[in-house]
């Protein structure tokens, strides 16, 4: 199924009883574990899931329920300003920088990445989670996310250039994605993160020496697709949305970052390099 990108106010007019229900749907329960919960019947969790379906207007609760969960990174602010990497960072926003058009701002509510990053789910509030299989989750050889990556530079501000900035991903004899990032910031300093992991939604420690970052969670809702969530002391820091082109040549970027309110956005260009 195919996911609908919610109304521009949908999400704004959600109660909490309904936003109760779907960030319990979110992790995990079922409308019966729901209803013994909240000490309600069945019907009236039911009828609460349909209201949030109208007013969205999207047709799955449980890709409602996703698409929330996804969301609830924009209601926590990271702050990095003790942190020594801002000057080697991940495409980090500073205090003062560029503003989002106003367009691009309102896009972020029904942005179709969002749908599209989104496991498909069942339309019955009632089904419980099915675990995907190992064939859905693992990086296929074929896919044109496998390989290396390089960040077009030239596209960046010069104030906000990192030097240089390569991403690598493989797979792993087990299946997993095997994730290596390394960045020349523009002090010249160079530095690192590693890791491995499967495409089930799972955070995984991150290594090296990005001090930002401890931790990463994927998604792949498609084969030229992988969403990834950075986190530190379990905290989201930002979610980043890779899609490769039909090519094969290009890869862009779209970083949401974590923040009160409406969230920053970044979109970034990368070249294959192998």
């Amino acid at each position: 199924m195919t996911a609908t990108p919610p109304a521009p106010d949908g999400f704004a007019a959600l109660t909490a009883k309904e936003l109760e229900v779907l960030r319990m749907l979110a992790a995990g329960h079922t409308v019966k574990s729901i209803a013994v919960q909240l000490d309600r019947s069945e019907a009236s969790i039911n009828e609460r899931l349909r209201d949030a379906r109208r007013k969205t207007s999207v047709g799955s609760s449980r890709e409602l329920a996703r698409l929330l969960d996804t969301q609830k990174i924009w209601d926590k602010n990271i702050d990095l300003a003790g942190d020594d990497s801002r000057n080697d960072d991940l495409h980090q926003p500073r205090p003062g920088g560029r503003k989002l058009p106003k367009g691009i701002i309102m896009m972020l509510v029904a942005m179709p990445l969002f749908a599209a990053a989104l496991i498909t789910m069942s339309d019955s509030p009632t089904q419980s989670t099915e675990a995907q299989s190992a064939a859905d989750i693992a990086p296929q050889a074929q896919s044109p996310l496998i390989g290396e990556w390089s960040l077009d530079v030239a596209r960046i501000p010069v104030n906000e250039r990192p030097q240089r900035v390569t991403i690598a991903f493989r797979s792993t004899p087990d299946r997993k994605w095997a994730i290596h990032i390394e960045m020349v910031g523009p002090d010249g300093i160079s530095r690192h993160a590693d890791s491995t992991g499967a495409a089930d939604g799972v955070a995984v420690p991150v290594s090296g020496t990005m001090n930002f970052i401890d931790s990463t969670a994927l998604r792949q809702p498609g084969p030229n697709t992988l969403v990834m969530t950075l986190g530190k002391n379990g905290a989201p820091v930002s979610t980043r949305v890779y899609t490769v082109s039909k090519d094969r040549k290009t890869m862009t970027e779209t970083i949401i970052w974590a923040s009160e309110g409406l969230p920053g956005l970044e979109t970034t260009t990368f070249n294959r390099i192998d």
